[in-house]
């Protein structure tokens, strides 16, 4: 049986000071290893409180979250720093790529943070990620100087380049055309099989959804859907 890599206990989280507004309500959560997860629901639902929640970018008032039975929403600041750096990847629907800066380069960033020097390993391991997202060929161009699912395919190999256990995607193919998002979700997949890396998807596009390890929806800060798609 796989292991759990992450794993939220009752977790609930509010917004307001003099008119509180629950977007969760003790959410019980668990991750198998190496699966493929979407999360789907209505804007205003919660599912991208829970991705941050469950990126370590937002805290729960209350409940408890693990990863990989190491309890994280209660450590530091500088503790969850290394946590995000050490064992998350992240791609969002804009693909955040540093402008003034080539594909490589973007790529190199998360290790450039996490160690100062890039060493010719890590070089080494950004082209051999470029080439694996098809972009070997343009590893050299500026952010600017690439289409909108070329400059996706640079984040997705930034997000990889720290070698994370779990990668969380929110809506990473919102803001692409339906060829570019048939490519990236595909490239998505082969990275989950190739690198055994766990995926989170926030999405809106049920097709997407549908393909899926998993299928969860969440409705009102609730999990109403819970389907296992491989069976």
């Amino acid at each position: 049986m796989a292991k759990t890599v992450l794993r939220l206990e009752n977790v609930t989280k509010s917004y307001g000071k003099d008119i509180k507004t629950t977007v969760l309500h003790g959410l019980n959560l668990s991750i198998k290893a190496h699966s493929f997860n979407a999360i789907i629901g209505q804007s205003g639902s919660g599912k991208s409180t829970l991705l941050n929640i469950i990126g370590t970018l937002d805290h729960p008032d209350e409940g408890a979250v693990y990863l990989n039975d190491q309890r994280v929403d209660s450590l530091s600041n500088k503790a969850l720093s290394k946590v995000r750096s050490e064992r998350l990847g992240f791609i969002f629907q804009q693909h955040y790529l540093l402008p003034e800066f080539t594909a490589l380069e973007n790529v190199l960033m998360p290790y450039r943070i996490k160690h100062g020097k890039v060493t010719v390993e890590a070089t080494d391991r950004a082209l051999e990620l470029l080439e694996f997202v098809g972009l070997s060929n343009v590893k050299d161009n500026l952010a600017t100087n690439m289409s909108g699912g070329q400059q996706q395919r640079v984040a997705i190999a930034r997000a990889l380049m720290n070698q994370p256990a779990i990668v969380l995607a929110d809506e990473p193919t919102g803001a692409l055309d339906s060829e570019s998002t048939e490519i990236v979700y595909t490239l998505l997949r082969d990275i989950n099989k190739h690198f055994q890396t766990t995926f989170i998807i926030i999405t809106h596009d049920k097709k997407i959804a549908e393909r899926a390890d998993r299928m969860i929806e969440i409705e009102d800060g609730r999990i109403i859907l819970d389907l296992d798609l491989t069976a």
